[in-house]
């Protein structure tokens, strides 16, 4: 009887322990889960969902390193200048029930040699829904031809519009806050629009626009074709007075022909004449060449040189042009 009680005695001890250590069992808590970044495929390469959002955004960017450098006949005086860029973009877009919505903004800066670093400036800030575009950005004028030789017009201007595109047609009409070309000046009001439409290897623009505040407009046309190893393009300009989309000259004529000589190398001559350079009985001409090599995926090297001449009484030419490497991601 004594064994047998010793036996149970122990058993149930034995119990109580083991009853005790389960209570007092420590449960690890499970991870919570990790959201990784994910990649969206729904609007082109290197988009990425942000973490938590449905919507997709791209990082992308340039460092460029260029030296400029000019020769003017008039004062046989030649100058040079190495300059560095760095540049940023962002581009955000998501479904929505108003279709994709899209948002870019763009930074840049340049480096000088001498410390006089600029500070970051804005580049653009747009807001898309569908052909309806609002924000900071540059306009139909920024476009031109291949190559460096070519000047059409720039702007970067705030403005609201919309482009509609359907098949090989395009039309857009946008509304531009245009700033005071004097002190004393409010800001005016422009209005451009713009067509274009591909047939086959040939694709044509044809450019209006025109200046409230100055009562000034301009027409621009622009023509491409795939001809040969390359592309040709010309375009004509005729501004009616000073405004802002175009004042260079009354009228002028520009053409480039960009050779694609083999998978990486362009070469691209250009020309372009001027009529009434400022508006006043002046004319002018430039010409040169633009050299392009893909030194390797996202890396390019571009050199350019140019030569322009007016009849402006005393004016013997100035030669320019640039060395640049580009790294682009």
């Amino acid at each position: 009887m004594n064994i047998k009680s010793l036996l149970l005695g122990s058993a149930a001890a034995l119990a109580v322990v083991s009853g005790a250590q389960a209570a007092d069992a420590i449960v690890a808590a499970e991870p919570e889960p990790m959201e990784y970044v994910r990649v969206c495929d729904a609007f082109g390469t290197g988009y990425f969902y942000i973490p938590g959002t449905e919507t997709c955004l791209k990082i992308s960017g340039s460092v460029r390193a260029q030296l400029n450098w000019g020769y003017d006949n008039n004062t046989d005086d030649s100058d040079w200048d190495a300059r560095t860029r760095g540049l940023v973009q962002f581009d955000a877009k998501n479904d929505s029930e108003v279709g994709t919505i899209s948002s870019t903004i763009v930074f840049y800066a340049w480096g000088e040699e001498d410390g006089t670093n600029s500070a970051f400036q804005l580049d653009e800030a747009s807001i898309s829904v569908g052909g309806f575009k609002v924000g900071y950005f540059y306009n139909y004028w920024d476009s031109g031809l291949a190559g460096e030789t070519d000047e059409l017009g720039s702007n970067l201007i705030n403005s609201i519009g919309y482009e509609y595109a359907a098949d090989a047609f395009k039309v857009g009409v946008f509304v531009d806050e245009l700033h005071a070309s004097a002190a004393g000046e409010t800001d005016g009001v422009g209005i451009e629009g713009q067509v274009s439409a591909t047939f086959g290897p040939v694709t044509a623009y044809l450019l209006g626009a025109y200046d409230f505040a100055r009562e000034e407009g301009a027409v621009r046309g622009i023509v491409e074709a795939e001809v040969g190893p390359g592309t040709l393009g010309v375009a004509a300009i005729y501004s009616t007075g000073v405004n802002q989309y175009y004042s260079a000259s009354e009228w002028t004529v520009a053409a480039s022909y960009a050779a694609k000589l083999t998978d990486k190398l362009t070469l691209t001559p250009g020309a372009q004449y001027w009529w009434n350079v400022d508006f006043v009985d002046v004319d002018a001409w430039k010409a040169g060449v633009t050299l392009d090599y893909a030194i390797a995926e996202g890396l390019a090297a571009k050199v350019s040189v140019q030569y322009g001449d007016s009849d402006a009484a005393g004016d013997e030419g100035a030669w320019g042009g640039f060395f640049r490497l580009q790294r682009s991601f």
